[in-house]
């Protein structure tokens, strides 16, 4: 007679398999992360209207050259050099099947 339970190595049972969906969606990332990732996004977005317009929004609000732009400059320096390192961990963390 045959049995009607599930074996126990169907993928829903897998504990691995369902920790993995918060990873995916970037759920576990640190207050640091978020940091690093929105200080780019101003960069980037800072660099592709001085590309396309020739507006330097950070001197624009924050004065040319200023202690405050130059804070800004740096942070925006800082937060790139983070996402690589970030990005570098990333890569050569050992991946679970």
């Amino acid at each position: 007679m045959a049995t009607i339970n599930a074996p126990l190595n169907e993928r829903r049972h897998m504990p691995e398999r369902r920790s993995n969906v918060s990873t995916r969606h970037g759920s576990n990332m640190s207050a640091l992360d978020w940091i690093a990732m929105v200080l780019m996004i101003v960069g980037g977005i800072n660099w592709g209207l001085v590309g396309l317009y020739n507006i330097d929004l950070v001197a624009t609000l924050l004065g040319t050259m200023t202690p405050a732009a130059r804070a800004v400059y740096v942070l925006v320096g800082l937060a790139a050099l983070y996402s690589l390192y970030l990005a570098v961990k990333l890569a050569t963390k050992p991946r679970t099947a």
